[in-house]
């Protein structure tokens, strides 16, 4: 008899356990690539308002979360924090893209259980950095920008590949290696081999949406670079901050033209 893997991937979702939504995760995918056989037949996917998740850390706006001098233990555990919230969150928007658009063809849902397992792994590797600083996940308050744009786009499968894998997480392409100069000034070189490992795969990650997000477009007979324009600017979407990683951006799919228009929208 086979799993019902819409049944197995809300489970993951809604787990508020970190250490139960990762090996939940990491399982999925780790059977799946097994041959495991699980059933697709599913109803569509009922409204979720938030994913599980701790109870720490306290969520507040963007606004509220204090600078901290990095050259201090307390600004260092900080910065480790705020990269470990993005990838525990990452795991709830790859388990939610895989559990809610179920009228895609079988290889979305395995693009998006792979990419759940890595920011499951991620989130393990930056975890145990942080506790290593003296600190754990949840000991700093976090802002959950990241979520917010997945209830936006639950309503739409092109929606979601155009704002969130090419928007927020290709953000992460452009802002990983200037994080990366800082902690190498401060000599924290566990965290750079993470940050290797993690800037490899998101350009996976980035790609993986824009490969759906073209594929989308050109069933609904759309030109693919006009409408990411149009829906980042409907969505009043974040504006690139400098400096723009164009080489990793072009790995996962953007053109030199698409780069240029976006960076004129500053």
């Amino acid at each position: 008899m086979s799993r019902k893997i819409y049944r197995e991937l809300q489970a993951a979702l809604m787990s508020a356990d970190a250490d139960d939504k990762c090996a939940r995760t990491a399982a999925l995918w780790a059977d799946w690539q097994a041959g495991v056989a699980f059933s697709l037949a599913a109803d569509p996917a009922p409204p979720i308002e938030d994913a599980g998740r701790p109870a720490r850390p306290e969520l507040v706006d963007p606004s509220a979360l204090r600078s901290r001098r990095l050259g201090s233990r307390e600004g260092h555990g900080a910065m480790i924090h705020a990269i470990c919230h993005i990838e525990f969150t990452a795991i709830n928007l790859a388990l939610d893209a895989a559990w809610r658009f179920r009228d895609l063809p079988r290889e979305f849902l395995a693009d998006w259980l792979r990419i759940a397992a890595d920011e499951a792994r991620h989130f393990g590797l930056l975890r145990a950095h942080l506790r290593g600083l003296g600190y754990d996940y949840g000991d700093f308050p976090a802002h959950a920008g990241l979520w917010d744009m997945a209830r936006r786009t639950a309503h739409d499968a092109l929606v979601r590949m155009a704002l969130v894998p090419r928007v927020l997480e290709a953000r992460g392409l452009d802002a990983t290696p200037p994080i990366m100069a800082k902690l190498r000034a401060i000599g924290d070189q566990a965290a750079l081999d993470i940050l290797d490992i993690v800037l490899r795969d998101e350009i996976t990650h980035v790609a993986a949406g824009d490969r759906w997000f073209r594929h989308l477009c050109n069933q609904r007979g759309l030109d693919a670079e006009a409408t990411f324009l149009q829906l980042f600017d409907a969505f009043d979407a974040p504006r690139l901050q400098p400096p723009v990683n164009e080489k990793a951006r072009q790995q996962a799919g953007f053109s030199s033209h698409e780069l240029s228009r976006l960076t004129a929208r500053r």
